[in-house]
Order: C-alpha cells, then sequence, then structure tokens
C-alpha cells in the first residue's frame, strides 16, 4: 500500500503573540499570577517565556485597542525546511512576505490561513542565556524554577477560532505539512473541529467552529506544568488572584487533557494543562473521529462545556 512520507519541516510550535488593551495588568497577571520572566522589551512589546522554555521568549505581549492573537510562529528544522514551506505556501497563494523578526529570533517569513489568522514560520533563534541570579543548579534546564505563582514550565499549544474547519486543516495540511490526530464530525457532515501537531506530540494546534460567524478569532494558548497537583494548586493561586475561572479543573475527552481555563485582564482566554500529554509515535496514524453525540456527552467524566467555552473568543464581537 503506497503512503504518503510525512512532512518533518516543521520543528515545534514557536510563540504566539497576543494583543491587549489592559498591557500593565495583563503582564502582571502572566508574571506574577502565571509565574513567567520578562526575557525583555520592544516598543508596545514584552517578551516572556516558561521557566523551561529554551527560546528567549514563547509569548509576546503586545499594547493594542482590543484582545486577540497578532500571530502564532512555529520554528522550522532547517534554513532548507523553511524554503521548502515558503515555496508552497506561494504556489498556494497564502504567502504575504518577510519580516526582520522578534528580539527572539531572526527574519521570519509570514503566511495568512483561510479564516484571516498570520502565521510566521522561522529558523533563526535566540536560545535564552539565564542571567546569574536565574541560572538553574542543573545545566539542561533553562532557568531556575521561579516558585512563583503558576510556575508554568513551557508552552504547549493554541487553538484558535474559525469559519470553516475544513479549509483551516488542509491549509495547515498542506502548506505546513501538520497531521490531524483528532476531529469532531457533526451529523450534518460539517467538520467543527480538529487537532493537528507537527511534532509527536498528538497536538500543537487546534481550531474550532466559531458559533459567531466571526473570522480569524483567538480561543486559547497554553501553557504546561507537571502534573494534575500543580493545575489543583493553579485553581486555587487564581481563585486568591481574583481571576475568572471559566471552567475546570476538569479532563478533555478529546486528547484527555486535564484543563484548566481563565481569562487574563485583557480578555483572552489561557489555559493551564499538564504536561503528561499523550504522545502519537506512529507515522500512519489514522485520525480519531468523534461524533456530534459523543461530543453532547460533555467532557471526559460528564461535564458539560460551558456555553461561553463556544462563543467568547478575542478579540471580542
Amino acid at each position: 500500500m503506497t503512503r504518503t512520507e510525512p512532512c518533518h519541516d516543521l520543528a515545534h510550535l514557536g510563540h504566539v503573540e497576543l494583543l491587549s488593551a489592559k498591557p500593565q495588568e495583563s503582564l502582571d497577571f502572566f508574571i506574577n499570577v502565571m509565574g513567567m520572566t520578562e526575557a525583555g522589551r520592544d516598543g508596545q512589546s514584552v517578551y516572556l517565556r516558561g521557566w523551561d522554555d529554551y527560546e528567549f521568549h514563547t509569548l509576546k505581549l503586545t499594547e493594542f485597542k482590543t484582545s486577540g492573537m497578532g500571530h502564532v510562529a512555529f520554528r522550522t528544522w532547517s534554513p532548507q525546511a523553511l524554503e521548502r514551506r515558503i515555496k508552497v505556501l506561494e504556489a498556494e497563494g497564502r504567502g504575504i512576505g518577510w519580516v526582520d523578526g522578534d528580539l527572539g529570533h531572526g527574519p521570519a517569513y509570514r503566511a495568512k490561513a483561510p479564516d484571516g489568522h498570520i502565521f510566521e514560520l522561522y529558523y533563526d533563534t535566540k536560545w535564552y542565556e539565564a542571567p546569574p541570579e536565574l541560572r538553574p543548579a542543573l545545566k539542561n534546564q533553562a532557568q531556575r524554577y521561579p516558585a512563583r505563582g503558576c510556575n508554568v514550565r513551557r508552552l504547549d499549544h493554541l487553538n484558535l477560532l474559525v469559519t470553516d474547519v475544513t479549509k483551516t486543516r488542509e491549509f495547515l495540511d498542506t502548506c505546513l505539512g501538520m497531521r490531524c490526530t483528532e476531529q469532531i464530525m457533526l451529523d450534518s457532515g460539517v467538520e467543527a473541529g480538529a487537532w493537528m501537531t507537527a511534532t509527536n506530540k498528538t497536538y500543537d494546534i487546534a481550531f474550532t467552529r466559531d458559533n459567531t460567524g466571526t473570522p480569524g478569532r483567538f480561543h486559547h494558548v497554553t501553557y504546561a506544568v507537571d502534573s494534575r497537583e500543580d493545575i489543583l494548586r493553579c485553581a486555587d493561586i487564581f481563585l486568591e488572584a481574583g481571576v475568572f475561572i471559566e471552567t475546570g479543573p476538569h479532563k478533555h475527552a478529546v486528547q484527555q487533557t486535564f484543563f484548566l481555563y481563565v481569562w487574563e485582564p485583557g480578555g483572552n482566554r489561557i489555559e493551564i494543562a499538564n504536561a503528561g500529554a499523550r504522545l502519537m509515535l506512529a507515522p500512519d496514524w489514522k485520525p480519531i473521529v468523534w461524533t456530534e453525540t459523543e461530543r453532547k456527552k460533555g467532557q471526559a467524566w460528564g461535564l458539560k462545556t460551558v456555553e461561553s467555552f463556544h462563543t467568547h473568543g478575542t478579540p471580542p464581537v
């Protein structure tokens, strides 16, 4: 049986740019409540990181008139892999062009997904070098454990809201070489959600149908902690800090991640998830398809998905 060889041009999810009309409140949230570390500043943007992210930053927080996502960036395996992806993007009419890059990486190529989301691909990057006060005892760790707030370890994945799930899935498959691991199909035959990966994690990006019909919105970004117990502690930390907890702690049915969702002061949804996510090592993985009836049962242990999970996105409608 003939199979198409999987594409391995993308190395991993690099960073997400979040927009906030309340930049100082959002910054306080990410540093003091999430436990992230400031790596640098440039113009209206602050660059942040989890304590074991190897790159300079994984979150770019930018002051803007509203909330939402500025762009999402993936690092490629090599300069040659970057060139291959650019050729495909341009052939498919999705290319925008080169930008100079951020504080944390070199030149990057930008493309526009079918729903209008901006994707960025780069290879040249800046590895994080911890200052003396943040240098860890173990040299294979990016920086010292912060012992502050939720102590998030690393960027895990993000979720977008889209008007056409199938078109976005096909874009990520054809243009970026990502693989679908799970998806939701409604009784009508409409694809309502898809989870895709560029790595051996079961997903680096997910996207679900926007019930408002508004294109190009952001659903959430997820940072990982080590265990379920850490997530339970995070719930207490959010409670004490007066942060709105939307739903959880609980376990997803799709992908089985243990989760907790909150809204940061700028309005963007943030997820804390356990780092022990499932791995996908099979080169010929067949996507798991969830039906409308199965999804109506709720999450793994029967908790019904809150209505705002299907309607709240940024920028707000």
